[in-house]
């Protein structure tokens, strides 16, 4: 496999909230981990780190314990999540500050050319195979259920004035309600794990073709294509190529 990956702050932020981990080559836990945190005060940097280290030192403690079947993984998934919930949670409560914190949070975990996937709010998670890219996860979000509901269209959903709102996040309730799921992931694959700096910056077509243009530098060139488009959100992106 090959990764690719960056975190920017883009040009209207002062303050970077995503946070992002890239499991070492050396490393057998191929692990991928993407938060992109929200909160007054600098709750949202604070909620992002505290989650992905959560899940850092979850899955290294606990994983090699678990039966390697895909039900046993997927349920250490959702433990994982939990964990990094009431992580977060916790630290809500103690310090009056970041009372309002959250954030998103997506985890990847390959093992055996499959990828087990850990989902909540409007971070995304994509697989290009062949040639047609796919969205895996299903934004938490208010102007999702819209959309979903048949209120409004998909076109009118990029403009709404509520489209950064969420119905679910990490860290803002005792309990949570994450997505898990497993997708294949065979030779040639590409899985592109995002923030929302860049899914509101750039469209689908647009993502995919640059994946498809230069794999190696795809990771600069779309950081760079959604600050040129006006990088109004930190922009985070995770490539992982199947080679």
């Amino acid at each position: 496999m090959r990764v690719f990956a960056k975190t920017d702050v883009g040009r209207m932020r002062n303050m970077n909230q995503d946070c992002i981990y890239v499991s070492p080559e050396e490393e057998s836990i191929k692990l991928y981990i993407l938060a992109d945190g929200m909160g007054g005060y600098n709750g949202g940097e604070i909620a992002s780190s505290l989650a992905v280290e959560a899940v850092k030192s979850y899955v290294k403690n606990y994983f090699a314990s678990i039966q390697l079947e895909k039900e046993s993984i997927l349920q250490f998934l959702k433990e994982t999540m939990e964990y990094a919930n009431s992580i977060v949670y916790q630290k809500s409560r103690e310090i009056e500050e970041l009372e309002e914190m959250g954030t998103t949070l997506e985890i990847c975990l390959i093992y055996n050319n499959k990828a087990f996937i850990g989902h909540i709010g409007d971070s995304r998670v994509y697989r290009i195979r062949k040639n047609f890219i796919r969205r895996l996860t299903t934004d938490h979000s208010y102007v999702e259920k819209l959309v979903r509901d048949g209120t409004i269209t998909r076109e009118q959903s990029y403009t709404h004035p509520k489209k950064n709102m969420l119905t679910r996040a990490l860290g803002c309730n005792p309990d949570i309600e994450p997505e898990i799921m497993v997708k294949g992931f065979l030779k040639e694959d590409i899985l592109l794990i995002c923030s929302d700096g860049l899914t509101n910056m750039v469209s689908e077509n647009e993502i995919y073709g640059i994946l498809r243009t230069d794999i190696e530098k795809a990771n600069e060139v779309l950081v760079s294509r959604a600050n040129d488009n006006g990088g109004i959100d930190n922009i985070s992106v995770i490539i992982i190529e199947n080679n």
